[in-house]
């Protein structure tokens, strides 16, 4: 197992150095100029302060010198500058990450208990009215765009029922501490984690009925029925374990991405987290920042997809590594 994971390690590096350069080329090839804009802004976009800008942030070196300025910086975890914030790259998505791991992972575990739960559920009761009901909810979920479901939530919850706060990771101004600060941040969260939380619970619960209908087929379920076991002793050992896998899967490969951010939920709802900075530095062309947000949701879909093949062994002990 250890050489295994030192072995994954080694690739995961190797691909993570080919998305460093294969994102710097794209984002280099984009249109607009990171100088033009910040002059603009200033008041003052003539030639000639817009080279001194270029001058300043290293912009006028040649592409392939940028590039090995960049990847030298990496290799020092020092993922560059600001030029637009002012600030290093790593100050700014460290100060962000909490928020944004807050909010995702609380839509995954949600999404992904109660996907499982309803899945089976609804697999266990195939062709009755619940199993109808299940279905038809999971297809709205995964049918409505998640920009409108955040919009609708905003304003039946917040601005008609006035139930949750609507914008903002805390109240402004509050100054609260220790348990209550908690629970106001709590309250903020409700509605943009169960709002991310609704699509991907519905792919979790799609996901697990067809699996556990699929391996509820299959003979050695049909021979542990014949013996007479009982049924929820069947769908538990039998059934559920074997269909868990492909589950496993999927939810290792959201999870990576979750962690990336969600920038149509962040956005909506003024979540101050690494997708609503992507966002804003993609607007602003701060390529030194989106390279650094790349760079990291990267490495998390990375280190997800190594959790993910370890998680196997524990679903299924069958599988050994090689």
């Amino acid at each position: 197992m250890l050489r295994f994971i030192l072995m994954r390690l080694v690739k995961a590096a190797i691909i993570l150095v080919a998305i460093l350069v294969l994102n710097f080329f794209l984002i280099h090839a984009a249109p607009g100029d990171p100088a033009a804009v910040m002059a603009g802004e200033a008041g003052a976009a003539d030639e000639i302060f817009i080279e001194q800008l270029r001058e300043r942030f290293g912009l006028d070196k040649p592409l392939l010198t940028q590039l090995g300025l960049y990847l030298g910086g990496v290799l020092q975890f020092d993922l560059g500058f600001s030029y637009r914030q002012q600030m290093p790259v790593a100050d700014l998505i460290f100060q962000r990450l909490p928020a944004t791991l807050l909010l995702t992972l609380s839509a995954f575990v949600m999404s992904l208990l109660l996907g499982t739960l309803l899945g089976v559920i609804a697999s266990a009761r195939v062709g009755k009215w619940s199993d109808t009901v299940i279905s038809v909810l999971a297809l709205l979920f995964y049918a409505t765009p998640l920009y409108w479901a955040a919009l609708m939530a905003v304003l039946v919850f917040s601005v008609e029922l006035n139930w949750l706060p609507g914008f903002g990771y805390e109240t402004v101004g509050a100054n609260y501490t220790g348990f209550a600060r908690a629970l106001d941040i709590g309250q903020h969260l409700i509605l943009p984690a169960t709002t991310l939380g609704l699509f991907f619970m519905a792919v979790y619960m799609r996901m697990t009925r067809a699996s556990m209908l699929e391996v509820s087929r299959l003979d050695f379920v049909k021979t542990a029925r014949a013996k007479g076991l009982p049924n929820s002793v069947i769908q538990r050992r039998h059934i559920f374990r074997n269909a868990m896998l492909p589950v496993v899967t999927l939810a290792g490969l959201q999870a990576g991405q979750l962690v990336g951010g969600a920038v149509l939920t962040e956005t909506v709802f003024a979540w101050p987290g690494i997708g609503r900075l992507m966002f804003e530095a993609l607007a602003q062309r701060d390529y030194n920042l989106l390279l650094g947000i790349f760079f990291i949701s990267a490495a998390m879909v990375l280190l997800f997809n190594l959790i993910t093949d370890i998680l196997y062994r524990v679903v299924d002990p069958r599988i050994r590594v090689s």
